[in-house]
Order: structure tokens, then sequence, then C-alpha cells
């Protein structure tokens, strides 16, 4: 039974890191409908950043996150600013090809850098060991997952409820032409989604540094994984992100706890989540807190 527990906080863990990602992701869909195939490369730049701070210019860890968070949301933001901003009005299609491109650019631009294979490890600045209860543990990388996580989300439900501009994007994804005729600036808000969801994917990144280390694919694997989170979740829903993480960062532990040994080579914790994306897209296509929308014919 501890070896269930253990796998089950390990899950949240990992949970709170997929929800953590998620948000970027369903900020800027809730914005401007847009599904960013480049988010697990925004992860891997602020997590990235950070080290090159830290590693190479000797600054402490905490200074050299504060630094990424801040560097992945001007990248985020211009990134909109420059690629994406043109393309308003046009297919949904041509965005999303836009993404995919910009993943591949994104790629190649940190396969130059010294960081684009290979394993890196952030500097020590948490104590060793962590905490034990009953037989489970959970390390302090973990318990600052969980803790991260727990902060970030407060501070935007925070920001969507009680600032101006976060009830400015809330009233966008309601309703474009509405808040544009309330002198909502639709654009402002879609670049602000955008540097919203480069603060979220490098803070995912960090603790994921914190937890296992630094590597270019695991990183970018990560976003790829957001994807069955958030059509469990919702694609434009914030707590169906926490939720849709949670649980796949529970579904993917106990898989490969108890099923990888009855499956050769293992691996059923990678791909269980897409298993569940498929089922949630066969019973409930718009997710567990999707709003369903009606199209008039």
């Amino acid at each position: 039974m501890s070896y269930f527990f253990q796998l089950l906080v390990s899950g949240i863990v990992v949970g709170s890191v997929y929800a953590l990602a998620a948000l970027g992701f369903v900020l800027i869909y809730k914005a401007s409908r847009v599904i960013n195939f480049a988010h697990g490369h925004f992860i891997a730049i602020g997590a990235f950043t950070a080290y090159a701070l830290a590693a190479s210019l000797g600054l402490s860890v905490w200074i050299a996150a504060a630094i990424a968070l801040v560097f992945t949301a001007i990248v985020g933001y211009f990134t909109e600013r420059v690629f994406l901003k043109p393309l308003v009005g046009q297919p949904i299609i041509s965005v999303i090809m836009v993404t995919i491109g910009l993943a591949s650019v994104f790629g190649g631009l940190i396969h130059l850098t010294p960081y684009g294979s290979g394993n890196f490890s952030l500097p020590g600045f948490l104590p060793e060991g962590g905490v034990s209860f009953a037989g489970i543990s959970v390390s302090y990388p973990q318990l600052l997952a969980v803790v991260f996580t727990g902060v970030f989300l407060a501070a935007f439900g925070w920001f969507f409820q009680r600032s101006t501009i976060g009830i400015a994007m809330r009233a966008v994804a309601d309703d474009q032409m509405a808040s544009m005729s309330l002198g909502v600036s639709v654009e402002k808000v879609f670049a602000l989604a955008w540097a919203a969801a480069g603060i979220t994917a490098a803070a995912a990144g960090l603790i994921v540094g914190a937890i296992s280390g630094l590597n270019l694919e695991g990183l970018v694997g990560i976003g790829l994984k957001v994807f069955p989170v958030v059509i469990l979740g919702g694609l434009d829903s914030i707590p169906g992100a926490v939720v849709g993480g949670i649980i796949i960062g529970i579904l993917e532990n106990l898989a490969a706890g108890y099923l990888d040994a009855y499956i050769p080579g293992g691996g059923t914790g990678d791909v269980f989540p897409f298993l569940v994306l498929l089922l949630v897209l066969w019973f409930k296509p718009h997710g567990l807190f999707g709003t369903e929308e009606i199209e008039r014919v």
C-alpha cells in the first residue's frame, strides 16, 4: 500500500509540472483560439536561460530564475507581435503551421548553443534529503514543485479575477467583437497572453530542472504531454488545466509503476496519457471543464 501512495504522491508532483505547463497553453487558447505547438520549446528556453545564467555567470539560482521568467515572457510577447499578429483573420490552419514552424526554429537555435544536446543540472540551491511520512518520501525539489505551482495558480487566479488586464483577457476570451466595441485592445491582450504563457512555461522548465535535470528532448516532450492534459481538462479552462495535469501525472506514474513489469520494454507511462486523450475525445470532446459551443448554422 505504501508503494501505491508513493506513486500517487510522485504523480501529484509530476502533475503539478504538467498543470503549470498547460496553464500557458490554455492562456493562449482562451485569448486567441491559437494552439501553440512551440510550447515545449518555450519551456526549454526558460530552463536553459536560467541554467546559463546560474552555471556560466555564477548568479544565484533564484536570481537566474527570475531573469529567465522575464526573458521568456519577452520572447513570448515578441513572438506574437512579429509572427502571429500579421495572421489575425487568417485561417486557423495557417496560424497552427506557423507555430509548428516556430517550434522547428526555436529547436534549431537551441541546438546551436552548448545546451542543444546532453544533460545538465541546475546548481544546488536546496538542502539534501526531503520529508518522509508513513513510508512516503518527498524530496525538497518535489515540495518546491507543488508549492511553486500553487503560488503561480493563486497569482494567476487573482490576476484574472481582480486586475484590469486580467478581466480584459477574460472578456476577449468570451467575445472578441464585444470586447473591441467596449474599447478593449484585443491585439494587446493577445500579446500579453503569449507573455504570460512564456512565464508559466519557464516556471515549468525550472521545476523540471530542479527535480530531474535539464535535457532538450525531455523539456520539449513536456510540451507534448500538455495536449492530453488540456484535452482532458478542457482547452479553455484554467481549473481544467490543473485537474487534468494532476490526473495525467497520477495515471502516468501508476501505469509505469504497475504495468511496466508486464510490458516488454516498458514505457507505459509515456503512452498512457495519450490513451486517456483518445478516450476523452471519444466520450467528451470538450473535456471535463471545457466550454461547449453551439454554433448557429
